[in-house]
């Protein structure tokens, strides 16, 4: 489902929802393409559909080589623009860039071990269930975690 399936009456321009769905598709796609990157979770406001003009994209990177993510060559290779913040949220990396346009796009960077569900985190069931979205699970490692969610 994709943002042009919002309530009407949010005021998100056709060029941004538009913008809003390239950007996440170029993400899925780069991430299809690599080994280590085990899941790929479109989490916020876009996984529900809700999406303002002053949203941004919030996604989490699951990855066997968190450390590749925190350097900057990949972000630029996927165009996202610069680099605004980097924060760390204790097993996720928050790396928050902005584009040309002004929309930001936000990855949640963590192993795998971040979707776990035995239990499942208090901090990483709020993500979950406040909405999300799976893009790329190709070992069901979200799956699991969305039906425990």
């Amino acid at each position: 489902m994709h943002h042009n399936d919002q309530p009407v009456g949010t005021a998100l321009s056709p060029e941004r929802i538009a913008e809003i769905d390239e950007v996440i598709d170029r993400i899925t796609r780069w991430a299809e393409d690599r080994k280590d990157v085990v899941g790929l979770l479109l989490v916020g406001s876009c996984a529900r559909n809700a999406a303002r003009p002053d949203s941004d994209i919030d996604l989490v990177l699951l990855t066997t080589d968190e450390s590749r993510y925190l350097a900057e060559g990949w972000a630029r290779e996927l165009g996202l623009g610069e680099l605004i913040r980097t924060q760390s949220w204790g097993p996720i990396t928050e790396r928050r860039h902005s584009t040309a346009s002004g929309l930001e796009v936000e990855f949640g960077i963590g192993s795998p071990t971040w979707a776990k569900t035995d239990p499942v985190d208090p901090g990483t069931h709020r993500v979950v269930t406040e909405g999300a979205r799976s893009l790329h699970d190709p070992a069901g490692v979200l799956a699991g975690l969305l039906a425990a969610c």
